[in-house]
This record gives C-alpha cells, sequence and structure tokens, in this order.
C-alpha cells in the first residue's frame, strides 16, 4: 500500500489500484504504440539469441566422446546405470517368468486385502484384459518398469522425509528444490536424463524416480510432524533412545500418511513411465506412441485402456492399504454387498448376494483354520527343539494373519505346481482378439456423423474450427504480432507486482526475458496461447460444476467417479480420445487439456464452498438473501481462496498437458521437446532450451496464481 500526503490528509493506493491504473494506461496507449515502433521490436530480436543449443549439443558429443574412458561415467554413470538395468531385467524376468494365473491370482489377492471384492475383481479383470487384448509382455514391461522406480524413489524419499521431520534447518533447504520438482511439468525431466544415461530404460527410471520423490518426502515428513508429541514424551520418559522413539513410535503411528505419500509416489511413477515411452522406455507407452505416429486410434485405444486399468488397479489398491482397510467377517455380516443395494428387490440378486456372502465368509474360516494349523506346527516344532519361547511371537503373528498365511500358501503351492509341472507360461493366444478393429469402425462413423452433424454448425468439426478462428488465432496473433516483446513482458511485471510485489516482478520479466534470450520467444507466445485458452474453458466448466456439486449431493455424487477416473489416468492417454473427435492439430491438445485439469478445478471449488460455516449460511439466510445472493455474496467471496488455489493447479496440469500435446500437431515448445526427444543426436540441445523455457513459464504462472492464491487466503481470514 502506498500512501500520498495531501490537505485533507493521507491517500491509500493499493497495489491494486496501481495495477488497474498501469493496465488501463497500456490498454489505451497500446495502437499508438505498436504502430510507432517498428517491426523488429514486435519481435525478440535474434541477435540476441545467446544459442545455448550449441555448448549443450556440444557438451552431448562430449558424453558421447567420453563415455567409455571418463571417470564421470566409469565410476559413477556407468555403474548406476549397470544397476538400474539389472533391476529391470531380474524383475521383468521374473514377471514374464510367472505363469499368468498366478499374476492373475497375486492381484486379486492385494485387491482383496486392500480394499474388498469389488477392487479385487477388478483387479484380476485389468490384469486378464492385458492378456486379451495381447499386451501380457508390454504390461509386465510397464509393471517392472514402476517397480524398480518406485523402489528407488521410496528408498531415497522416506529416509530424506525422516531427516526433514527430525531437522527443521534441512527440512527449510530441502522446501525450495521439492517445490521447484512439483512445478516442472514430467514431460521436462525426460531430456537432460538422455545426456547421462543415453535413451532406453535407465534413463526412463531415473527420470521417474526424480519425478516421483517429492511426495514420498512431504508425506513422510508430515506424518511424522502429526505423531502426537505426548506419545513422543512418553516414549522419552520410559527411557527411549532418539532411534527406539523414531522407529517403535514415530514411524508406526505416522505409517496411514506414510503410505499415503507411496500412493502418490506410485501414482506419479506410473505417469511418467508412461510417457518415457518417447525416449525408447517401451511398455504399453510404446504402444499408445506408436498409435499417435501412425494414427491408429484402435491400437491405441486398447494401449490406453490397459493403461488405464492398471492405473486405476494400482490407486485403489495402494490407496486402500493407506486407509488401512481390511476385509473382514464383519464387514461382510454388516451388509457387504457386491452389486448395488437397490437391486435386492429382485430374488435373482438376493440369492447371489447371500451366495457371495456365503463364499466369503467361508473361506475367511478356511484361512482362520489354515493359519491356526500352521501355527500349531510351528509351536510343535520350537517345542521338539526346545525353542518354544522363540517361535511363540512367530506362532501368534500367524495365527493373527489368517489371510496373509493363506495366500501365502496358494501362492507358493501353484509355484511349486509350476516347477515340476509347467504351465501359463504364456497368454494363451486363442484368447486373444483384436478389439483395435471395431473401435476402428466406431472411429470412422463418429467422424462421419459428430464431427459435423448434418448440415448444421453442430459439431466437433465446427466447435474445432471456432476455437481456432475465434479464440487461438488471435490470441496467438495478439501475443505474437500485435504486441511487443517489451509490452508482454511489462504486463506480466505489472501483474507480478500487484500480486506479490518488486521480487516476483522481477523474477517474471527475467524469466520472460531469458526466454527470448533462448530465441524461443515465438514458441513460447504459441505456446502461451494454447495454455490461456485451456485454461479459461476448464475454468468456465470447473467452476459451475463445483459450485452444483457444493450444492447438491447427488451432483456430487454423480461427479465423483468420474472425477476419480479422469485423476487417475495418465496424461500421456488423454490424447488418443480427442483424436478421434478433432483429429490432429492444437485444438485436441486443448481439449485433452481441458480433461486433464477439470478435476482439481471442479474439487476444489466444491470443498471451498462447503467449509463455509453453517453460521455464516444461517445468518445470510435470517437477513433474507435468497439462494442466488447467498452463493454470490456469499459463499463464492468465501471460497475464494480455494477456488484460487483450483485455478493455480488448473493452470500447472494445463500446462503440462498443452507440453505433451505437441505429440499431435500441437506446436510450441512441445512440438521442440518432443524433438528433441525422438531425435536426440540432432535436436536434443534444442530440445532442452525449450524444456527450461517451460520451466520459467511454469515458474512465473505458478507464483503469480499461489501468490494471489494465498493473498485470497489472508483476507479471507481478516
Amino acid at each position: 500500500m502506498v500512501r500520498w500526503e495531501s490537505v485533507s490528509g493521507y491517500i491509500q493506493i493499493h497495489r491494486r489500484d496501481v495495477m488497474y491504473l498501469a493496465l488501463l494506461v497500456l490498454i489505451l496507449l497500446l495502437p499508438l504504440i505498436v504502430d510507432s515502433i517498428s517491426t523488429e521490436l514486435t519481435e525478440f530480436p535474434e541477435a540476441w539469441d545467446i544459442h545455448l543449443r550449441e555448448p549443450l549439443d556440444d557438451f552431448q558429443r562430449w558424453t558421447i566422446r567420453n563415455r567409455l574412458t571418463h571417470p564421470l561415467f566409469t565410476w559413477f554413470f556407468d555403474p548406476l546405470s549397470d544397476a538400474v538395468d539389472f533391476s529391470i531385467r531380474q524383475i521383468e524376468s521374473v514377471l514374464l517368468w510367472l505363469p499368468w494365473p498366478v499374476v492373475v491370482l497375486t492381484a486379486f489377492l492385494l485387491g482383496q486385502r486392500a480394499v474388498g471384492l469389488r477392487v479385487a475383481l477388478f483387479s484380476a479383470f485389468a490384469m486378464l484384459f492385458m492378456g486379451f487384448m495381447g499386451l501380457w509382455d508390454e504390461g509386465m514391461l510397464t509393471l517392472a518398469l514402476m517397480a524398480v522406480s518406485v523402489i528407488i524413489a521410496l528408498l531415497i524419499g522416506i529416509p530424506l522425509g525422516i531427516m526433514a521431520a527430525r531437522s527443521d534447518r534441512f527440512e527449510a533447504g530441502l522446501r525450495p528444490l521439492l517445490d521447484v520438482m512439483q512445478t516442472l511439468p514430467a514431460f521436462v525431466y525426460l531430456i537432460p536424463v538422455l545426456l547421462f544415461f543415453g535413451i532406453a530404460r535407465v534413463p526412463s527410471v531415473i527420470a521417474t524416480v526424480i519425478y516421483a520423490l517429492p511426495p514420498a518426502i512431504r508425506l513422510t515428513n508430515l506424518g511424522i510432524r502429526q505423531v502426537s508429541p505426548a506419545a513422543v514424551e512418553a516414549a522419552r520418559a520410559f527411557g527411549s533412545t532418539g532411534r527406539q522413539t523414531l522407529f517403535k513410535v514415530q514411524i508406526p503411528l505416522a505409517l496411514p500418511t506414510i503410505i499415503a505419500g507411496v500412493n502418490q509416489t506410485i501414482m506419479m511413477a506410473f505417469g511418467i513411465v508412461v510417457i518415457a515411452a518417447l525416449i525408447g522406455a517401451g511398455g504399453l507407452g510404446n504402444e499408445v506412441l506408436i498409435a499417435l505416429q501412425k494414427q491408429q486410434v484402435g491400437r491405441g485405444f486398447i494401449a490406453g485402456m490397459a493403461i488405464v486399468f492398471m492405473a486405476i488397479l494400482l490407486d485403489r489398491v495402494s490407496y486402500g492399504f493407506s486407509q488401512q482397510q481390511t476385509v473382514s467377517n464383519a464387514q461382510h455380516s454388516h451388509g457387504f454387498h457386491l452389486l448395488p443395494n437397490s437391486w435386492d428387490r429382485f430374488a435373482v440378486v438376493r440369492v447371489f448376494e447371500q451366495g457371495v456372502d456365503l463364499l466369503l465368509t467361508s473361506c475367511a474360516r478356511l484361512s482362520q483354520a489354515i493359519a491356526a494349523g500352521v501355527a500349531t506346527l510351528v509351536s510343535a516344532i520350537g517345542a521338539a527343539v526346545g525353542k518354544r519361547e522363540a517361535v511363540r511371537d512367530v506362532a501368534n503373528f500367524l495365527q493373527g494373519h489368517a489371510f496373509l498365511v493363506s495366500s501365502v500358501l496358494l501362492i507358493s503351492g501353484l509355484l511349486i505346481l509350476h516347477a515340476f509341472a509347467p504351465y501359463g507360461e504364456e497368454f494363451p493366444k486363442a484368447w486373444v482378439f483384436d478389439l483395435g478393429q471395431p473401435v476402428d469402425v466406431g472411429v470412422e462413423w463418429m467422424r462421419d456423423n459428430i464431427y459435423q452433424i448434418g448440415d448444421t454448425s453442430i459439431g466437433t468439426g465446427p466447435l474445432s474450427d471456432f476455437l481456432l478462428i475465434y479464440t487461438l488465432n488471435p490470441i496467438r496473433a495478439f501475443l505474437q504480432d500485435w504486441l511487443s516483446w517489451p509490452l508482454v513482458i511489462l504486463g506480466f511485471a505489472v501483474i507480478a507486482y500487484s500480486v506479490g510485489g518488486w521480487r516476483l516482478a522481477i523474477f517474471s520479466a527475467a524469466g520472460l526475458f531469458a526466454v527470448g534470450l533462448m530465441g524461443l520467444w515465438e514458441d513460447s507466445m504459441n505456446t502461451l496461447s494454447q495454455v490461456i485458452v485451456a485454461v479459461f474453458i476448464t475454468v468456465l466448466i470447473a467452476i459451475p460444476l463445483g459450485v452444483l456439486s457444493a450444492r447438491n449431493d447427488t451432483v456430487e455424487a454423480f461427479l465423483k467417479p468420474i472425477l476419480d477416473t479422469l485423476q487417475t489416468i495418465p496424461f500421456f492417454v488423454y490424447l488418443i480420445p480427442v483424436i478421434i473427435l478433432f483429429n490432429v492439430g492444437r485444438i485436441p491438445g486443448i481439449m485433452a487439456s481441458v480433461l486433464y485439469a477439470l478435476p482439481p478445478g471442479i474439487r476444489l471449488t466444491n470443498l471451498g464452498i462447503r467449509q463455509i460455516s453453517n453460521e455464516t449460511m444461517e445468518a445470510a439466510r435470517a437477513f433474507g438473501s435468497t439462494p442466488r445472493q447467498t452463493l454470490f455474496k456469499v459463499q463464492l467471496p468465501l471460497a475464494l481462496p480455494a477456488i484460487a488455489l483450483g485455478v493455480n493447479q488448473v493452470i500447472m496440469m494445463v500446462l503440462a498437458m498443452v507440453v505433451v500435446a505437441g505429440l499431435v500437431g500441437g506446436g510450441g515448445l512441445g512440438l521442440l521437446a518432443v524433438k528433441g526427444l525422438a531425435n536426440p543426436m540432432r535436436d536434443l540441445g534444442r530440445g532442452i532450451e525449450a524444456g527450461i523455457a517451460i520451466v520459467l513459464i511454469a515458474m512465473i504462472l505458478d507464483r503469480i496464481t499461489q501468490t494471489w492464491a494465498k493473498n485470497r487466503e489472508i483476507k479471507g481470514h481478516h
């Protein structure tokens, strides 16, 4: 706030007023400025290009020449690469060696143990779907990459989270690094690892580990810090050392939060493992990539569905364990239903549910009997060798974990049988069917009938043309051709100053200027125009839907499974349906971005409105406010901090997706990054430049919108 002294006293002018005044002057003078300057000022001067790509290309050539001799590679990168590659090959060979029925059964048992029968059946179906589509080997490769990446990420992330929880100074030093890591689009992580690890699966794992680290660190730190101080003090009072307090009190009490971090790590790792097909990772992502390149929609659709099912499987199972949900007899006896409760009016359904309940109860009793038998056997062996006390805890553990014991015995029995009489080494080819052909037929029908409905102006084609002609092209022309680059930088600096002060303004201006110095101004403005359009459409849809879901429980219940699915799907997969409806170009990328970014916008709007206290709502009604007045004068203003945070998340997710849209002709920085990944020997330097530009734009937009959201929250508290 600025104060101007006058005869009548002090006139208080807020930064917001300065911003409005500056923008008004800018808008009024803009035509005169544009007419008076030369066209050279409209475009960023080529003479200022620092050609960062050239030293990057030189460095790449140096790495190629010295990969076999330099100590940096022979003593660090090569051994690390060999260890990762060995781990991948071992896990992959085990997964491919396992009989497919054992893999399906394991998925079923994990789903049953984590959540219940519904998730167990879905888990089995998800694994079988890969086999039915002829994608079993590709699915096992993706699982192997996932397993190695997640294990490494957790081995690094959990100890770092523990260190951060036990040292405020270490946490303070780690926080800005984690903020930057979570700001960067996933696409960007793939480019620099190519310099040190080449192409194929190892750099994919390294990039995945880096991308998936933040949630493991943050949630481990959060879980330990949330442990009750009274519990820690009680442990110390009983003489526990710091190590004993950590392993016997803090970690066990923080375990639900830590496992929630494991869930987030798995989902983030899965998203980038799929897109890592761009650098030769293989697996299911490679099937989608080939389908996109050859425009084989049917092939891409079935690979995309396999990815979606596997993502949902991993999400539901890991989330179930994080919630510590267990399946027990009590659960079934308290009204468990496999089918919807509303179907109970049908006699057939009631008989079926009774049969399911009887089967589950029988299996649970059998498991308990098996566990009791094994525990008795262990106790007898301990008594025979004079180690009764030593095996007592083991026997109690076995008897208390009936499901685990029976599952291990069942799978072990199947593996022993496989060792003597091999079976299920390959998924039966007779069971594989081509779903791609009917999908291709359906795509042709949609292109003939939905792209343009009759002679009307309704359909995905007219919608695409409208967005392209009346929104995307004008905004791109405004940023690239009409506005001079100094005015774009000035505009961002003014907005940043009004939100966060001089530091944010200088950072924003310097970041955009650096983009111009790399010779990427035109491509960056192209990408920025796509981000603006996609964010506008997303917010236009998300906020009304969030308001509706907050004011109507039925709407919220209807949207929940849709939003859960949209949040689970890796963003690489969104490109498939939009190509079906919108062909290739910038518009499909924008539509995919909208789908990808909708969930946080809807959910945070819904959450912000629902968190408003009942007392506030009752007070508004007591003063005679209509529902419309209550919404616009009470709920939306009070929910603005949550909505602002939702807009921030929408912008970051849109930016990540617009970049990936370079695969389907989106142009801009995304296309340059894709070229750098596809042709690293020729375009890697340019791809890294594009990656740096993406990072700078992402950081600028993230800091401006996050600061704005925090300001709304502070004002909301006042």
